[in-house]
């Protein structure tokens, strides 16, 4: 891999993994022990067994991760230093002259690669059967402790911190006024980002929203958002162990996640199976290479527990958090797919946002949308900010 860069420069940086780590990721998987098969005839106790055994084999014998690498080298990787921190980011720009900045925002289990499959619908939409307006100038960032990015060496490091790192790095990518996306963590660095700086943030996009019904809305709730309150209950009650682990303990599962690949597959194929749009059956919606392309921009950069940490520096952060406070001033739009755990009713939104541009209920997809229905998310972004390109 190439030096990081000094000060505020921005440099390539060419990923190129070591044969000697591949062949290690071979020989551990080689040598998993397994525990014993679940009691259950599904999935409710986490994964099967011979699910993961399955994935493993397969990651083992028959997965390319230098294909990914071409992937991620083609798309413009590159790394500068913001507040200490080596950051890795993926830029396409667009032979476009009217393109504008999109800054697309990823979460946990998530990655910069979540997105490859919207970078060149996003930035060459003629090439993708689309019109030359809707061009725009993409930037990916890998958060820290994520990905290629640098690991913290100290605490700090939420969403606020991220939020105000991705400010500075468009402004030095040359974006004065740029449109944001995200969901999961992607979506809370967004909305800080709106918040704190709504002068540069043109507008946004959420295929997660933070709205969460007051004791009111949830009494006055009509047919369709009391299923949506009855879907969150559920993950609060069933599906968020990994959360409250990673936010209390990110440590002490981290050393797990650092020796097993066996182990890390696991823990985060748990999401896979939870919250897709797959009925638990995630490879019917998201390829299996997909999903160790993911896996592996965990295991390479040794990178599992400094991600596992964003949870617990949240958490603090949320111990003293206000109230919701004003209507959020910038313009936003709202993607809702069925798979996805927390979901809003337009009129929830819309007493929390000034000004809502678009809102839709999808009829497929879930918390991995760009996975999942890349070219759906692709149109929902592109609906969203068409109205605001000339603001």
């Amino acid at each position: 891999m190439t030096a990081t860069s000094p000060s505020d420069l921005v440099q390539p940086f060419t990923i190129d993994v070591p044969d000697a780590d591949l062949r290690d990721l071979r020989r551990r998987l080689a040598d998993t022990r397994w525990p014993d098969r679940e009691t259950v005839p599904d999935g409710s106790q986490g994964p099967q067994l011979d699910r993961i055994r399955a994935l493993c084999d397969h990651w083992a014998t028959g997965y390319d991760w230098r294909r990914a690498e071409r992937d991620l080298n083609d798309l413009g990787s590159s790394r500068t230093v913001v507040d200490g921190i080596d950051i890795h980011f993926l830029h396409v720009r667009s032979a476009e002259p009217d393109a504008v900045p999109l800054l697309l925002c990823h979460g946990w289990p998530g990655s910069v690669l979540e997105f490859r499959r919207l970078i060149g619908p996003l930035t060459d939409p003629v090439a993708h059967g689309g019109d030359a307006g809707d061009a725009f100038h993409v930037v990916v960032p890998s958060m820290p402790g994520f990905g290629f990015s640098g690991r913290p060496t100290g605490t700090g490091w939420n969403v606020a911190q991220v939020a105000d790192a991705w400010v500075t790095l468009m402004g030095r990518l040359g974006y004065d006024r740029w449109f944001a996306q995200g969901g999961d963590w992607g979506a809370a660095v967004v909305e800080q980002i709106t918040r704190t700086a709504p002068e540069r943030c043109r507008g946004a996009h959420f295929n997660l929203p933070l709205v969460f019904p007051t004791p009111q809305e949830m009494a006055e709730a009509t047919d369709a958002e009391r299923q949506m309150i009855a879907r969150a209950g559920r993950y609060r009650t069933e599906l968020d162990g990994y959360a409250r682990e990673q936010a209390t303990r990110p440590q002490t599962i981290g050393y797990s996640l650092a020796d097993s690949p066996a182990g890390l597959a696991a823990w985060i194929y748990t999401l896979f199976q939870d919250v897709t749009d797959s009925d638990g059956d995630p490879e019917q919606v998201v390829d299996r290479d997909e999903i160790l392309d993911d896996i592996m921009l965990y295991w390479l950069p040794n990178a599992a527990t400094s991600a596992a940490r964003l949870y617990w520096e949240q958490r603090r952060d949320d111990a003293g958090a206000a109230g919701p406070g004003e209507p959020n001033p910038v313009p936003a739009g709202f993607s809702i797919f069925p798979g996805e755990a927390v979901q809003a009713s337009r009129r929830w939104i819309e007493r929390r946002y000034a000004t809502v541009v678009h809102y839709a209920q999808l009829d497929h997809g879930g918390h991995f949308a760009a996975l999942e229905q890349p070219a759906v998310l692709t149109e929902q972004i592109r609906t969203t900010f068409r109205a605001l390109r000339a603001r």
